[in-house]
């Protein structure tokens, strides 16, 4: 079982609320998609209130942070206008900021859709492209002064899963999420406000995506936080379907989305993105209450 390294406490300026990343306890990242095309049909919502609604819910059922996005990133997905991404999501983070008790993250590849929520009460950015969709998004981190979570993708959502090769697909995205990194510190970006997420499902195979999660060990020795997003994936489906079991898509996925989180977490994930809070919290006690044994 991996630790999480040394806790990190992240506040973004004039936040009313931080969160420590690290120690024994892995933070539950809560999924607030504001998109009409979300891969998984449970998560959309058809009006700001709808919204505004289930963000409180992912609040009750345990989220540490919540992840709002106004632009699906599903393979296949088209880029949305800023000004349509905006329209989605500042209503309703404006409303979640006000009251919410945790911080939360703005799931965007564009630098001024970033700006513009973090001034609405965002406390982070959450771009999974790692500033390459938008090459003027690490200068704007550093402006804003937030923290950062550094993604990897190969391609775009549009293009990604037109099948992607690796040889050694960690030490690949290692290289590629360190020089990204770089990047983001070069713009003036401490390395202490920066977390990675190796992308599971961006550009990926399945077997990738393995490999991935069985040595995501690897990406925290890098010496960033990790945040990974597994929930209700394709090829969490794909065993499912392997094992003779019913996948007619991401609504069957629950239980492998769970499993598959505290894997995550077993191997050294400090934050993991999610649909299902609850379920999710409850099941990683398990993880971090047994670390907490293995290093008293």
């Amino acid at each position: 079982m991996s630790a999480l390294g040394s806790p990190r406490t992240f506040r973004a300026p004039g936040a009313s609320v931080s969160w420590t990343v690290g120690g024994a306890r892995t933070l539950v990242m809560g999924v607030l998609n504001l998109t009409p095309d979300s891969f998984y049909a449970g998560s959309r919502v058809s009006d700001h209130q709808q919204a505004f609604d289930a963000g409180m819910a992912l609040i009750d059922a345990g989220a540490d942070l919540l992840d709002l996005g106004g632009e699906s990133t599903r393979p296949g997905a088209a880029s949305v206008a800023a000004a349509d991404e905006m329209e989605r999501v500042l209503p309703v983070l404006e409303r979640l900021a006000a009251v919410s008790p945790v911080p939360i993250s703005i799931d965007t590849m564009k630098a001024s859709v970033a700006r513009a929520a973090v001034e609405a009460g965002a406390c982070l950015v959450n771009d999974v492209s790692g500033g390459l969709a938008d090459s003027t998004m690490a200068a704007e981190i550093s402006s804003l002064a937030v923290p950062v979570v550094v993604g990897h993708i190969r391609g775009t959502p549009s293009d990604m899963q037109n099948a992607p090769q690796y040889e050694d697909p960690v030490s690949e995205i290692s290289r590629s999420l360190s020089a990204r990194v770089a990047e983001f510190v070069e713009a003036g970006v401490p390395r202490s406000d920066i977390l990675i997420d190796p992308g599971i499902g961006f550009g990926k195979r399945t077997c990738d995506n393995v490999h991935i999660l069985d040595r995501l060990d690897e990406f925290a020795e890098l010496g960033f936080p990790v945040v990974i997003g597994l929930s209700r994936k394709r090829f969490l489906g794909e065993f499912l379907s392997d094992a003779g079991l019913v996948d007619e898509g991401p609504e069957d996925r629950l239980e492998a989305s769970v499993a598959a989180a505290v894997l995550a977490a077993a191997r050294g994930a400090s934050v993991v993105r999610v649909h299902d809070v609850a379920e999710t919290r409850r099941a990683l006690s398990l993880v971090d209450g047994m670390r907490q044994v293995v290093e008293s």
